[in-house]
């Protein structure tokens, strides 16, 4: 291992261990990502030879060539990221809309309860099920909005807040369209739909329940009088649309979201393009209402949930700190570092997939489960019959463990990156009382996996 590679690792772990103690060196975990992000490339393009030498060997090119190329990995790394941002940003926007002109509150009488507990189970299986149709990044904004028209005490709601990050992660796991791990798998041939919904299931929605269990302990008594006494987001007379539009927008909004993995399908375009495309539809239809407004009052009138009003309630410190992790991910996949550990492990647990993709999970909840999913993928290929086939236990157990483990570690996952940053839960928070919950859940759900495919269908369905 060279010096350069070494020292690229020392940045990601001083800027992770930042990003951890960020209660405690109160600077903002976005800053530290950025900082990690330039500081890991800047190691990288000293001297970048090696590195394309081990990962590109096709590559043959030298000098200003070598710089280009370097320069093109760089490029190719911030697009792969930036289609997950523009869908974050894309998808909040939609569900701030919806939000803002009353859609969800249908859910939120659905939702209502006066037991603590009652209204934990009500979260846990309506997100387990929502990011399974969605996605669980959609799913668990959806669900924070709902939680604020809810619960107003916010430390009973970080741990709604948690719950929802763990069945987010498990929904999306047993679905092809939760996650953007299994759709990669899914996309690529190593699973099949109804393999991975038929024999992941069990385990994902095992995970959920178990950790919902054990959480439900941390909630005593009834929500009681401080439901919805401070939160008017939603009453008539603060909504700008009448019932009809309203009705619109919601159908708009939640029916193209639903409609974003149908688009990906037919088109092979990227989901964000879908969700732009969304986006771009209820933006018009809701400055088409507006201009009737204004017919009716006045140009001179301004309405505060306009579109371009709602864009700066976009917390652009969660999209930041998403894209520095991302970008010093992606330089740690450029030096080998995720190639090497993947290849360690199998040869070290000489092939024990159960163990190998476990590990893999509990790493995807220290950095992001995209690439090594991706490294994987590349290190493993498809075979015709065994575990590595098509539905084989290596790749239903890597959309398992790559998914639902994400949740052990708050910035493990998506859908715990956007919570964090909507709810203000704090990395250290999360992890001394919710990661041994979320990992409790996770083992219980590889354990259901193993019994179910050793004692009961002992070869794919």
């Amino acid at each position: 291992m060279s010096t350069l590679t070494i020292a690229i690792i020392v940045v990601f772990v001083l800027g992770y261990a930042l990003i951890a103690m960020e209660s405690l060196t109160k600077i903002n975990k976005a800053a530290v990502a950025l900082l990690m992000f330039v500081f890991c490339w800047v190691l990288y393009m000293v001297d970048p030879s090696p590195f394309v030498q081990l990962m590109h060997p096709e590559f043959k090119g030298m000098g200003d060539q070598l710089v280009t190329f370097a320069n093109k990995l760089i490029t190719e790394h911030l697009g792969d990221t930036a289609t997950t941002l523009f869908f974050l940003m894309g998808a909040m926007t939609i569900v701030e809309i919806v939000d803002q002109n009353g859609g969800f509150n249908w859910v939120k009488d659905v939702m209502r309860s006066k037991s603590k507990r009652s209204l934990l189970w009500k979260i846990a299986f309506m997100t387990f099920f929502l990011s399974a149709i969605l996605d669980n990044l959609t799913t668990s904004i959806v669900m924070i909005m709902i939680l604020r028209k809810l619960v107003q005490d916010h430390k009973d709601r970080m741990i709604y807040a948690s719950l929802v990050i763990i069945a987010a992660n498990s929904g999306g796991a047993f679905s092809p369209i939760g996650d953007v791990t299994t759709i990669m798998l899914w996309n690529a041939g190593m699973v099949t739909a109804g393999g991975v919904i038929s024999e992941i299931f069990i385990p994902s929605l095992i995970s959920m329940i178990i950790s919902a269990f054990v959480l439900q302990f941390l909630l005593k008594g009834k929500l009681g009088g401080d439901m919805l006494e401070t939160d008017h987001s939603g009453d008539t007379e603060l909504l700008e649309f009448n019932g009809s539009q309203r009705k619109i927008i919601f159908a708009i909004g939640v029916g193209g979201l639903c409609f974003v993995p149908v688009f990906h399908y037919f088109t092979d375009l990227p989901p964000f393009v879908g969700i732009l495309l969304v986006l771009g539809i209820l933006w018009t239809i809701t400055e088409i209402f507006y201009r009737n407004l204004h017919r009716v009052k006045g140009d001179s009138e301004d309405f505060s949930k306009r579109v371009t009003n709602l864009l700066s309630r976009i917390d652009m410190s969660t999209i930041l700190f998403f894209l520095g992790i991302l970008m010093a991910v992606a330089c740690l996949e450029e030096v080998g570092i995720l190639h090497e550990l993947g290849g360690g492990l199998n040869s070290f647990f000489q092939g024990n997939h159960y163990v190998v993709t476990g590990i893999i999970g509990v790493l995807s909840s220290i950095v992001d489960n995209v690439p090594l999913v991706a490294g994987s993928m590349g290190m493993y290929p498809v075979q015709a019959t065994g575990d590595m086939a098509v539905d084989g236990i290596f790749w239903q157990l890597l959309a398992y463990c790559a998914g639902v483990g994400g949740s052990i570690l708050i910035i493990g996952s998506a859908p715990g990156v956007v919570v964090m940053g909507l709810e203000k839960i704090t990395f250290g928070w999360y992890m001394k009382k919710i990661s041994w919950i979320a990992f409790l859940g996770y083992l219980c759900g590889i354990l259901s996996y193993w019994i179910i495919r050793t004692f009961i269908f002992t070869t794919p369905l």
